[in-house]
């Protein structure tokens, strides 16, 4: 077990466990090694820490338990750099935003792909014109 000491207190992890992104994210790209961490609330949502700087984590959430719809494809080059075949599983996640006025969004247009046989995960770009890099929640009417 490995420590580092974070905004969130000192934090104890397994290096096995850590998520390796070759490339970094966007704007990132120093970054490499990250660790999940479960959000205190019950929830959807989860931090990813970066274990090269500890001052540096974020939230982020699988886009589908709010966009049904939202899917994303690993292209051949994405697969490989995850070190995963054709057939392999992963995940797509996105990093959340929430603004001063408490407003959430996501990061539907810069996409995690992140593969758990591997513990690889890279940040794509989407050409999709639906998705922003602040694609707020749908609003749920209630019911009356």
């Amino acid at each position: 077990m490995k420590k580092i000491m974070t905004r969130f207190g000192e934090v104890e992890y397994d290096p096995t466990n850590v998520i390796h992104f070759p490339e970094g994210l966007i704007g990132l790209d120093q970054l490499h090694d990250f660790i999940v961490m479960p959000n205190k609330k019950e929830g959807p949502l989860f931090w990813m820490q970066s274990v090269d700087d500890p001052d540096f984590a974020f939230v982020v959430t699988d886009p589908t338990n709010f966009f049904l719809d939202y899917h994303v494809k690993a292209a051949d080059n994405e697969r490989k750099k995850m070190q995963i075949g054709p057939d392999d599983d992963y995940f797509v996640l996105s990093i959340v935003s929430i603004s001063p006025e408490k407003d959430i969004t996501l990061n539907l247009s810069g996409p995690i792909l992140y593969s758990p046989a591997t513990n690889r995960a890279l940040q794509g770009i989407l050409e999709d014109s639906r998705y922003d890099t602040k694609t707020p929640l749908p609003r749920v009417e209630s019911g009356k």
